[in-house]
């Protein structure tokens, strides 16, 4: 059976935790941060994960991480 490939997108954009979730990135820190208080730009470097609905669809885009 040949090797299943790794979504390119998703491989850029999430990593597994050492307990097997699923880390991202939050939105809105790109630019336009002018506007946006100190505390919310701040707040919006942490990472997080995913939610729980989206990690079966995430498992199998990137199906040689943790499980």
């Amino acid at each position: 059976m040949p090797k299943m490939k790794t979504n390119s997108g998703a491989k850029k954009r999430f990593r597994y935790t050492a307990t097997g979730k699923i880390r991202r990135a939050k939105s809105n820190h790109r630019h336009i941060l002018t506007k946006k208080s100190p505390k919310r730009k701040r707040r919006l470097r942490q990472s997080d994960l995913i939610d729980s609905s989206d990690e079966r669809r995430l498992k199998r885009l990137m199906p040689y991480g943790q499980k």
